[in-house]
């Protein structure tokens, strides 16, 4: 009995040896099969492992959204039926100065948002540019290009390209570990965007191809264009997959499979909303037109992605502006667009709606639950005080015969003085050559009144005055560099030259003002504020914290920080009147609010309510 009992307990401690060793080996064997997993084109269809794959995905950009939330956004994604993320690369979001490159802090953090969409079982296309639009500033290409007085974007101009050489350089090795091919969920790349609405240089699309290779990025890629004949054969390449934007109508679909036969066509932009401007009312989509676009996809197998499934926040400065001909029309601060999950996270009547789709025409698929909503909260009146005065705050002057844009000093965004003192005219209409994009004029320290490119303006009538030397001071703010058309190359500040009653006027100071984070953090509190131009501060304090929106209704025009965080631009001509502050950017205890206002003088309570306005 005792023989017996040993040779038991010497066969269980085998069988626990074999079992423990199975598990090691079990993880290894499953990294090893993720490793052999390839995506590959054939003549109509993608692929995955050589067997049909069609690509359900929905467009969240991640620069746009707080870091601490894309977990929950993607998990999102999924439980609306997703199988793919697709996401843009905003080149000029980690890229702000030349050869200076963040991929690692807080949402510039590429690879930790790769690892989550892997995390979930889910599949990555990304989208790098190098030019992107996506209502982002200049379209994702860095603002420092327009340093150069000459120069051509999107194109074989040499020194765009030596900037796009290097941008892809770097960005392909965060890129290649994370690829199909290597474990990774990577699994189709972009060419540039809708190149065919834009230009015809054939060559700098395929030298971005060859770039990518280069840098050892090997798998398919595709370009994505209107579904028109010159937009296709101008923005598509051979042996690329075609994107169409969007791709939902058999006549586009067919002229793209005529015009490069042998690859796939998808929807690369299925749109679930639309882009909003300062001064529009909210846009909404056909949501009719949009079931239908989905409903023809998902029954012809055909591949898509949702622009967007999320649209996030154009926190900062990072909002861009679109140009019809005369009119320019900046881009809102948020980019909720309408979207099946809002600018909260929170899934819309059109989320459920897409989600029975996806289901109805693919009963099999598993799709889970949605993930816990994001609290959100109101906060009471926040009392208010006239804290310091721009005026208070001006940096060393930068000397110049005439004005020059804001990208010849160097300065990319914000606000930028400019001051010169009057000799012969001292009156008259003002005109400034070119304007972009929003100037407040004052003479001897009087606020004079406004200049608006939007509204096509650019000039104004300086009154006459008893002051034997008037001092003229400009104060010009960049409202967000263009970001599609023609009209991209698009500096900020008084671009050519200020005439007064035809006088070119001359000797200019001029004052940069980027109102970057450590200006706001270096304010300090001043007397005599009465000049338009004031910075307002206030103080709550929270027991707990929970995402709201800090409603701006009381103010005319500026900017807001909460606790460092720049929560974007507000404006009263609406259509939105309260800027989105994510839970995470606020604390238990003190908090502070800073408002920057170009017009208001007299202090006003703000408060946090639950929802966009």
């Amino acid at each position: 009995m005792k023989i017996f009992l040993r040779y038991l307990s010497i066969s269980f401690v085998l069988i626990g040896l074999l079992f423990l060793a199975a598990c090691k080996i079990t993880p290894r064997k499953t990294e090893a099969a993720r490793k052999n997993q390839t995506f590959s084109l054939d003549s109509s269809q993608f692929l995955l492992n050589n067997k049909p794959f069609e690509i359900i995905a929905g467009e969240m950009p991640y620069a746009r959204i707080p870091e601490k939330y894309w977990k929950q956004r993607i998990e999102m994604a999924k439980a609306m039926g997703c199988n793919t993320i697709t996401t843009y690369v905003f080149w000029n979001y980690h890229e702000t100065q030349p050869g200076k490159f963040d991929f690692k802090t807080g949402n510039h953090n590429l690879a930790e948002f790769i690892r989550l969409v892997k995390e979930e079982g889910m599949w990555l296309i990304i989208r790098p540019g190098p030019y992107a639009c996506a209502e982002w500033d200049l379209g994702g290409i860095p603002p420092y290009l327009l340093s150069i007085p000459d120069i051509k974007l999107r194109c074989s101009d040499a020194r765009y390209m030596q900037a796009v050489k290097r941008y892809i350089h770097v960005l392909a090795g965060i890129l290649k570990p994370n690829l199909i091919i290597h474990g990774g969920p990577v699994i189709l790349l972009q060419i540039e965007n809708e190149y065919g609405s834009y230009g015809n240089d054939r060559q700098y699309l395929k030298k971005l191809v060859s770039l990518w290779k280069q840098n050892g990025i090997n798998i398919p890629f595709f370009t994505a264009d209107g579904g028109t004949p010159y937009m296709l054969e101008a923005g598509s390449l051979p042996g690329c997959a075609v994107g169409l934007d969007p791709g939902g109508y058999p006549v586009a679909i067919n002229l793209a499979r005529k015009l490069r036969p042998g690859v796939p066509v998808f929807s690369s932009e299925t749109y679930t909303g639309w882009l909003t401007h300062w001064g529009e009312k909210w846009a909404k989509a056909d949501t009719a037109d949009l079931y239908r676009e989905v409903r023809f996809l998902l029954k012809n197998k055909l591949s898509l992605s949702f622009y967007v499934i999320h649209g996030g926040t154009n926190f900062g400065f990072t909002a861009g502006a679109n140009a019809n001909g005369k009119h320019y029309m900046p881009v809102v601060t948020s980019y909720d667009y309408g979207a099946p999950i809002n600018e909260q996270g929170r899934p819309t009547p059109e989320f459920f709606a897409l989600r029975r789709l996806i289901q109805k025409y693919k009963p099999g698929l598993k799709i889970p639950p949605l993930p816990a909503a994001v609290p959100v909260m109101a906060i009471p009146e926040i009392k208010m005080h006239v804290f310091t005065s721009v005026w208070k705050h001006l940096p060393p002057p930068v000397w110049s015969v005439q004005p020059k844009p804001f990208e010849y000093y160097h300065q990319y965004h914000g606000f930028m003085l400019y001051k010169t003192t009057l000799i012969g005219r001292k009156s008259g209409k003002l005109t400034l050559t070119d304007l972009h994009d929003y100037a407040t004029v004052f003479l001897n320290g009087k606020y004079i009144g406004t200049i608006d490119r939007r509204l096509g303006q650019n000039s104004i009538i300086l009154p006459k005055t008893k002051v034997k030397n008037p001092v003229l001071e400009i104060l010009v703010e960049a409202m967000g560099h263009i970001n599609y058309g023609p009209q991209i190359i698009d500096r900020k500040g008084i671009t050519q030259r200020a005439t007064l009653d035809g006088m070119t006027l001359m000797n200019w100071e001029v004052y940069g003002l980027p109102m970057d984070s450590g200006y706001v953090e270096n304010l300090k509190a001043t007397k005599d504020n009465i000049r338009p131009g004031l910075f307002f501060k206030g103080t709550f304090h929270l027991d707990s914290v929970a995402d709201t929106y800090i409603d701006m209704s009381n103010y005319q025009k500026g900017m807001v920080w909460v606790n460092g965080h720049n929560l974007g631009r507000y404006w009263n001509i609406g259509p939105q009147h309260s800027l989105y502050c994510p839970a995470p950017w606020l604390k238990k205890g003190t908090n502070e609010i800073i408002v920057f206002d170009l017009h208001q003088i007299r202090p006003m309570p703000v408060k946090g309510v639950k929802k966009l306005m």
